[in-house]
């Protein structure tokens, strides 16, 4: 077995593994941001807005 392509591999598994984790990071933080600015945005349009429900049948 050949040390050096083993230890190339390794580095690149690693380094896709941590991009990888960076970018899910990177999403989830985005998604969180969005998140909050839609309820902020409902809240200060719709006050009122899945408060109640109406039950007429």
């Amino acid at each position: 077995m050949d040390i050096a392509a083993l230890s190339i591999g390794m580095n690149q598994a690693t380094l896709k593994q941590n991009v990888s984790i960076a970018l899910t990071k990177k999403v989830m933080e985005s998604t969180e941001q969005n998140s909050a600015e839609l309820i902020k945005m409902l809240e200060t349009s719709h006050p009122t807005l899945g408060k109640s429900i109406d039950l007429k049948a």
